[in-house]
């Protein structure tokens, strides 16, 4: 039976190794980078899953977690976007290969962005892979502006 729950601080490690695998499923896959990836995941969605600014959704099938989806509640400075002081980021879309092809990233998406808009956050952000890119397309995320500057001296 499929059904879908809440994320609970005992899911951290189960969402940053779903973390780990959707980088490898894009081919980012650095064994020694994943693994203090996911230690640090783990690290920092636990306090944020118990303080509720991270909402996690997580499908299961006879009970094992087959796919999932995270949306962090990030304090953002008020923007003519939204004068409100937060963004909802959403981050882990993640489905298990078997499981591809079901509807579950598209019924994630939905749960996330619902969940944005009850809450009346009015901008919802994230960083798609090349893979995720035209549900998102679908669902009426735009490209944005954003750039980044990423320092590479300590690798």
């Amino acid at each position: 039976m499929i059904a879908t729950r809440m994320a609970t601080v005992e899911d951290a490690e189960l969402i940053a190794d779903q973390r780990r695998k959707m980088f490898a499923d894009s081919g980012q896959a650095d064994a020694v980078a994943m693994a203090r990836m996911v230690e640090n995941f783990a690290a920092w969605a636990r306090p944020r899953l118990a303080d509720g600014s991270y909402l996690g959704w997580l499908i299961e099938d006879q009970g094992v977690v087959v796919a999932g989806a995270g949306m962090w509640l990030m304090e953002f400075p008020p923007h003519y976007l939204d004068a409100e002081p937060v963004r909802a980021y959403l981050l882990n879309i993640y489905t298990e290969p078997a499981y591809s092809g079901r509807g579950m990233a598209q019924e994630l998406l939905t749960m996330c962005v619902e969940e944005a808009r009850r809450r009346g956050v009015k901008v919802v952000a994230l960083h798609a892979s090349k893979f995720g890119r035209p549900i998102y397309a679908r669902n009426g995320f735009a490209d944005s502006n954003e750039m980044m500057l990423r320092d590479t001296a300590g690798e």
